[in-house]
């Protein structure tokens, strides 16, 4: 960084946002696509979120592999050859495969490529930049979200659906998908973009050294790397609070869209679009805290995630679209300033401790089986027909609950190190 001024990233890193945005548009649009899907099928609504489930049980079940995968190869190459494997989930679902098991497919590729992407930006990243450089990523990603989130609502649109183009390839090319068909070609062609946009991605030149490919060693080596992890003071906290974070997430997704349609009377199409004011939000608080939050304070972010659960039930008693689209505005915001700072903390930990592509392994492992968790209990709630105020009213008090307890432990740790002087300097990243 020079004279100060703002953290300066390095040559081609704009590849590297793009290619995953266009990967994470893909994923995003699928989803909204695939519940379409579902509904086309007749399926009853609590298969919506199993849809997530299945994505994301690749980045559980495949943890102990994906690190050593993503530090065995370029990385670059890596999130290429995975975009492909989302190119195959996306033809298989054409094919006629159930959207749940196409979905894992596509969930095997975005798990290899969470850490070949996170573990390049540590390894071409300096520590002083990292917040910023996560802040990049982060509004990349959540931009996906809300443009895919759009783009899914456009895509399974009356109009689009009704179109010359789609009722014209449903005729010539008849598929299990129906209509769909034409909005499922599109989502493939961004996942075909993403993997043309990897030939740009810089590499680190970074070398580890090789791991066992035997199966039992691959998991004890997972296994210490994780315990190793959760035993370092600022990396369990970090890590606890993103697990919740993402878990809240994943959650909000389909609870907001089936709020919007019970308490707004809005259609799939149209709660797609008021799905994007979270996305809004969290684009305004990681921009915020890329600009104005270095990775010393990022401890200091984490009683937001107190404010985000107790706006929950807030937004549940609201019935009307403006007031609720500002609302679901501010927890983005709330969001963003609180999980950017303490991602790049987690990541700057991680690498410290273990190696670019195990760190991350060990995150995606952690926060995604969080997400499983919650979307499981979501799932069960709405197969026992609660109703969504009341899901989204529970749901927000226990991740205030989580989150101040996580807060009070902080706080008891700082203590006990405040008669030594202090908390200790954060150490600069291994070599």
């Amino acid at each position: 960084m020079r004279g100060g001024g703002r953290p300066r990233m390095p040559a081609r890193f704009g590849w590297l946002v793009s290619a995953q945005f266009a990967s994470a548009l893909g994923d995003n649009a699928l989803l909204i696509v695939a519940i379409a899907l579902l509904a086309q099928q007749g399926l009853p609504i609590w298969w919506a979120p199993l849809l997530r489930v299945g994505f994301t049980l690749s980045y559980v079940l495949l943890a102990p592999f994906v690190g050593p995968l993503s530090d065995a190869f370029a990385k670059g190459r890596v999130m290429t050859a995975m975009n492909l494997l989302k190119v195959l989930g996306v033809a298989l679902l054409l094919g006629g495969l159930h959207p749940v098991a196409s979905l894992a497919v596509v969930g095997l590729g975005a798990a290899a490529y969470a850490p070949a992407k996170y573990g390049l930006v540590t390894e071409i990243v300096t520590p002083s930049s990292l917040v910023a450089a996560n802040a990049w990523i982060e509004v990349s990603v959540v931009c996906a979200a809300l443009l895919g989130a759009g783009l899914g609502g456009l895509l399974v649109s009356p109009w689009v659906l009704a179109s010359a183009a789609a009722t014209a390839l449903d005729a010539s090319i008849p598929t299990p998908s129906g209509v769909l068909t034409f909005s499922l070609l599109l989502v493939l062609l961004l996942y075909a973009l993403s993997s043309a946009l990897n030939l740009g991605v810089p590499t680190s030149g970074a070398r580890y050294a090789p791991s066992a490919i035997q199966l039992r060693p691959l998991l004890s080596e997972f296994q210490r790397t994780n315990a190793r992890l959760w035993r370092d003071a600022e990396g369990s906290l970090s890590l606890a609070a993103t697990t919740i974070f993402w878990g809240v997430g994943a959650t909000l997704q389909f609870a907001v869209l089936r709020w919007s349609q019970d308490a707004l009377g809005l259609g799939l199409d149209r709660a797609a679009y008021l799905q994007g004011a979270v996305a809004v939000g969290v684009i305004a608080g990681a921009a915020a805290a890329g600009r104005w939050v270095p990775l010393r304070h990022a401890r200091r972010m984490l009683g937001l995630g107190v404010v985000l659960g107790l706006l929950l039930p807030l937004l549940a008693q609201l019935d009307d679209v403006i007031t609720a689209a500002l609302l679901l505005s501010l927890v983005g915001a709330v969001g963003g300033v609180m999980i950017v700072p303490l991602n790049a903390l987690l990541q700057h930990r991680g690498h410290v401790l273990l190696t670019a592509g195990r760190s991350v392994a060990v995150q995606g492992f952690n926060e995604n089986l969080g997400v499983l968790g919650m979307l499981a209990v979501y799932a069960l709630c709405q197969a026992a027909q609660w109703p969504i105020r009341t899901t989204l009213t529970v749901f927000g008090m226990l991740v205030a609950a989580a989150i101040a307890a996580l807060v009070l432990v902080e706080r008891r740790r700082a203590q006990r190190l405040r008669p030594r002087g202090g908390a200790a300097a954060m150490p600069e990243r291994a070599h």
